[in-house]
């Protein structure tokens, strides 16, 4: 254990450190400029401090009052040596943050005592926190070990959708990428970007209800086959419900949600505004562009500008517009994510 000593009398300085010294297991370094202490403990923890009350320039009330600013002295024992017995002085160097005294002229047995109670009390306070380390270590790994196998179970369903439909498999990676950049242009929390890149991919989860005629059809969907079609809104609603976790529940949110439009317009429920949960808003907004960016049996590839255009005239209608503007800040991302795929260069 580490123990200091700040006393400006350096003959009482030596006889301090030298009672302190004698204890086992103590290290003991000695000050007499409080300056010079107070840049020590800046450098190295100690376990106790033992300052005069009566000093020069810095007194020992403003010494404690600087070490108890310091996170990593916030808790040390201190000691504080005085031949004043005045009780406002008493209260005033509690308020400072000592933790006990010791009269002058000191007393070695006294001090001994003293000093060892209070290196006993530091080490249940180091024992403790090393406990609470050790403890959110663990807790930590846990949380990272279930969020692994949370991922992994994402991705295998992910990877199921891309079996029923091969337009999919690269499609779900860019949407949640651009929801991700749209996510952070609107300023949303980490884990809400997270949980979001990983729930994206599953907006389109229910589409292995789908009969695969109407999956994979050569070309438009009549009114049955659409109104069969938009069910898997309700199948992937369906398949999420009931999650206990955030990626699920919101997940859930966006399956239900992303064909939902800003005015009302959408389905299934025909949500409006802030009504439409806003993971499945941003969303929205990433898988049109990159649908429209696609080619399909029933339509040709969209240039990328073109498309672009299309989400701005979009907004407020379709879309929310504080996502469309978050897009828009994002664009130099989204454009150059674009850029490097195939679809680009088909387009």
């Amino acid at each position: 254990m580490r123990v200091i000593v700040v006393e400006d009398n350096t003959t009482n300085l030596a006889v301090l450190c030298g009672i302190v010294s004698r204890l086992p297991d103590v290290e003991c370094q000695g000050f007499s400029d409080p300056k010079a202490a107070f840049e020590d403990v800046l450098c190295r923890m100690c376990d106790l401090v033992i300052v005069d009350y009566m000093m020069p320039d810095i007194d020992g009330l403003q010494l404690v009052r600087t070490l108890r600013t310091l996170a990593t002295h916030a808790d040390v024992p201190i000691i504080m040596v005085t031949a004043d017995d005045d009780r406002k002085t008493r209260l005033a160097a509690i308020d400072a943050g000592v933790t006990d005294f010791i009269a002058k002229p000191v007393e070695p047995t006294e001090l001994k005592a003293r000093v060892s109670n209070l290196l006993k009390l530091r080490g249940a306070q180091n024992a403790l926190a090393q406990r609470a380390d050790d403890l959110a270590l663990e807790v930590a790994k846990a949380t990272q070990h279930l969020q692994r196998r949370e991922e992994e179970v994402i991705s295998r369903l992910a990877r199921a959708i891309e079996y029923r439909d091969n337009e999919t498999s690269e499609h779900v990676a860019r949407v949640a990428t651009v929801a991700k950049i749209i996510a952070e242009e609107l300023g949303q929390p980490a884990d809400f970007v997270r949980t979001l890149y990983l729930a994206a991919p599953l907006h389109d989860v229910g589409k292995i209800g789908v009969p695969d005629a109407i999956l994979n059809k050569p070309g438009w969907l009549d009114s049955d086959e659409m109104a069969t079609m938009r069910k898997h809104v309700e199948v992937g609603e369906n398949i999420l419900a009931d999650g206990d976790s955030d990626l699920v529940q919101m997940a859930g949110d966006i399956a239900s949600g992303h064909h939902e439009h800003w005015d009302g317009r959408g389905y299934p429920r025909g949500l409006k505004g802030r009504a439409i949960p806003l993971s499945a808003r941003i969303t929205a907004v990433a898988d049109v562009f990159d649908a429209l960016c696609r080619h399909r049996v029933y339509k040709p590839t969209w240039p990328i500008e073109a498309a672009h255009e299309e989400i701005r005239r979009c907004s407020g209608t379709h879309f929310d517009p504080a996502c469309v503007e978050a897009f828009e800040r994002g664009w130099p991302r989204i454009s150059e994510l674009f850029l490097k795929t195939s679809i680009a260069s088909a387009a």
